[in-house]
């Protein structure tokens, strides 16, 4: 009888074991499962095509464009902020490009830039989004990863 409970023990036990093992096995498989922002939003492609809409989206805009004057007349520097915007969101969303531009504070020193200013680039942004047909899901994990730059960015 002994010999029973043990085997009846034993036998539970491993049962427990490998449903563990099978929950954990799963849970990693749902985490590997899950794609990047930088997939969900279609890749360097789709990046890309956002941020040359957001680009003229800004050029169009009467209430900020004054502030990119210099960089709109100088085509490298229209490339340059265009490649560095790029690489900032395709990091920023896991992909895998490296941002190598100036920090923020850096880049944006001495420009003045208020909340008001700032709210008007996001919203160009979210026109950006918008027009491409990005998920709110989406829309809203970039804005939240690009949200934080704010307080290196406005002067106000």
């Amino acid at each position: 009888m002994k010999k029973n409970v043990l085997r009846s023990i034993s036998a539970m036990l491993m049962i427990s074991v490998c449903t563990a093992m099978i929950g954990c096995s799963d849970d990693d498989e749902k985490k590997e499962e899950t794609p990047t922002l930088y997939t969900r939003l279609g890749g360097i492609d789709a990046i890309s095509t956002v941020v040359d809409d957001f680009l003229t989206n800004v050029v169009a805009d009467t209430e900020i464009n004054d502030k990119f004057e210099a960089t709109v007349a100088d085509s490298y520097r229209t490339q340059l902020l265009r490649a560095n915007l790029i690489d900032q969101i395709c990091a920023g969303a896991g992909g895998p490009c490296s941002y190598k531009g100036k920090s923020m504070k850096e880049a944006h020193a001495g420009m003045g830039i208020s909340t008001v200013e700032f709210n008007a680039l996001v919203g160009d942004l979210v026109k950006a989004l918008d027009k491409n047909s990005v998920p709110t899901a989406e829309k809203n994990e970039l804005l939240a990863v690009l949200g934080p730059m704010k307080a290196d960015i406005v002067e106000d």
